[in-house]
């Protein structure tokens, strides 16, 4: 689902202008975007929790020479942890383990 695909949904669904639910859905997720920026939780309930952590700086490998190592600096990354009704709905897509692949 895309952005556009969700400013449509809401539209048909609330009857209101597709050009009003694009500026509250972008407003929306500029505001959550501020918040990571200035290193705050972002927390929704039902939905999930957006949460920025730190990588550790640690030592990768060149897969074109992988003798030589490469230092990772630290950087922020942003964290997302689902909420309990989204983990259960997700769940239900797990296919059984006796069917084949």
């Amino acid at each position: 689902m895309t952005k556009r695909d969700l400013v449509v949904r809401i539209s048909e669904e609330t009857e209101l202008i597709q050009q009003q639910v694009l500026d509250v859905v972008q407003r929306t997720l500029d505001l959550i975007s501020e918040a990571l920026a200035r290193g705050e939780t972002v927390e929704l309930r039902n939905f999930g929790v957006f949460e920025v952590k730190i990588r550790r700086a640690r030592i990768g490998r060149n897969p074109n020479a992988p003798a030589n190592d490469v230092r990772i600096p630290p950087r922020a990354v942003v964290k997302f942890k689902p909420g309990k009704e989204m983990r259960d709905e997700v769940l239900k897509l797990t296919p059984p383990e006796d069917s084949p692949p």
